[in-house]
């Protein structure tokens, strides 16, 4: 038990991320048609595809995605034992935590990328084959800010740019993990954790 309720929550993560992107695909138009003003223009709800990585970074090479899909893959069952071998070292329960909604969002783009491509028929155009090469549904729109950076600032002074990020469950799960990891580093990573059956045997001597 003292690992399932950590797994647990990865599981909870994918099943309400998968959950949220079958409803925007099943009633939901794609693109502007289909927008739904939640906050004003600030926050929306725009169903779109990612054919990327979280927030719509995409590798740019032909088998990017592939490579991508492959890279998750790997990740997920990285991710899960190091949060085996996090319970099992006796590591602090909040890193704990972050891992398992780290994990959790790992799965649920994971669940697009192999199998979205065959089931909602949105691989990429020219993919050799569905599988591996869905894209991932995005819904959360935060339209931030949209203008020229001043010419002061250096290198990108002068240049257009847009903050709008577009996510989903999946990507915020990984987002907040990461961000909770790293505000807390001193308190999750300032000790190192020992296997709890060596800490038994020392309070034994």
């Amino acid at each position: 038990m003292k690992y399932w309720k950590f797994y647990l929550l990865s599981l909870v993560v994918i099943l309400i991320d998968q959950a949220v992107k079958l409803i925007v695909h099943y009633n939901m138009e794609m693109g502007l048609p289909g927008e739904i003003h939640v906050i004003g223009d600030f926050f929306k709800l725009h169903y779109t595809l990612n054919p990327g990585m979280a927030f719509g970074v995409e590798l740019g090479s032909e088998y990017g995605k592939l490579m991508l899909t492959l890279f998750r893959l790997v990740a997920m069952f990285g991710i899960g034992y190091y949060l085996y071998y996090l319970v099992n070292h006796n590591a602090p329960k909040g890193l704990v935590w972050c891992i398992a909604l780290i994990l959790g969002g790992a799965v649920g783009n994971l669940i697009d990328s192999t199998f979205y491509g065959v089931w909602f028929d949105n691989a990429l155009y020219g993919s050799s084959t569905p599988w591996f090469h869905g894209q991932v549904i995005d819904m959360f729109y935060l339209d931030i800010w949209e203008g020229i950076i001043p010419h002061w600032v250096p290198l990108l002074g002068g240049k257009p740019m847009s903050l709008w990020p577009i996510f989903n469950i999946a990507d915020s799960a990984i987002f907040i993990g990461v961000l909770l990891i790293l505000f807390n580093q001193k308190r999750f990573f300032g000790e190192h954790p020992e296997p709890k059956h060596q800490a038994v045997q020392q309070q034994g001597f």
